[in-house]
């Protein structure tokens, strides 16, 4: 005998199964197998009847909500099929493994923001909420319109134009304390520049306008003695 001979036969042999164990290997296939089976049968009357019931509670139009007990993933799972397939909106609220649990709504009447915070904070929701939270939200947007409204109000003035430019033919390039400064007289409004009063006639001149202007008053009065 060779050595990989001999080394061969040394070795233990692999124990073989017995006719008892090969029989309780079957057996657990069939129960695993079995309890597949039912427990497929069981997820499938559970849909159905789920299903049966949502149908049922939304025919009434008025039924805009349906809220669920709680259930394990595989349930909620089945419940989102339905709804995906019934064309509903589906939520999901709780702590999972606890007491989560399922709602579904019609794509129509979908929930708010607001209703979907307070069910994931686990506080209760109901019309009366929603209308007192509406109330609450008016009040805090009008005491917010009229703060901003003091506050622009309060704001400096600053106007569009200079008005000392749109009266500058009225009152000048200068006005007010500024123009009160100048004590100058202004030449085009006011006081008659000096210059005016100034009387640049000759002697001569003046005399023959003073005997022309006499002359002018006899002649009106002599006109006024023969009427």
């Amino acid at each position: 005998m060779d050595l990989l001979g001999s080394i061969l036969s040394s070795m233990d042999k692999p124990p073989t199964m017995s006719d008892r164990d090969r029989e309780m290997k079957k057996k657990k296939k069939e129960f695993f197998e079995k309890h597949q089976a039912a427990e497929k049968d069981r997820l499938q009357r559970f849909k159905e009847r789920l299903e049966e019931k949502i149908l049922k509670h939304f025919e009434d139009k008025n039924n805009t909500t349906l809220k669920f007990d709680p259930m394990d993933a595989i349930q909620r799972s089945i419940v989102h099929e339905i709804a995906e397939n019934q064309n509903l909106l589906a939520y999901a609220f709780g702590e999972d493994g606890v007491d989560r649990y399922m709602r579904l709504y019609r794509k129509d009447h979908p929930p708010c923001e607001d209703e979907l915070a307070a069910r994931r904070r686990g506080e209760p929701w109901n019309e009366e909420i929603k209308q007192q939270l509406l109330k609450q939200r008016q009040v805090e947007q009008s005491e917010t319109t009229d703060s901003h409204n003091s506050r622009k109000r309060k704001q400096k003035f600053i106007p569009n134009s200079n008005y000392k430019d749109k009266y500058a033919h009225i009152i000048g390039q200068e006005a007010a304390l500024e123009g009160a400064k100048n004590v100058g007289a202004n030449k085009s409004y006011g006081f008659v520049p000096s210059e005016n009063k100034k009387d640049v006639r000759s002697i001569e001149q003046a005399m023959a306008d003073i005997r022309a202007k006499k002359k002018q008053k006899l002649d009106c009065d002599k006109v006024l003695d023969d009427c």
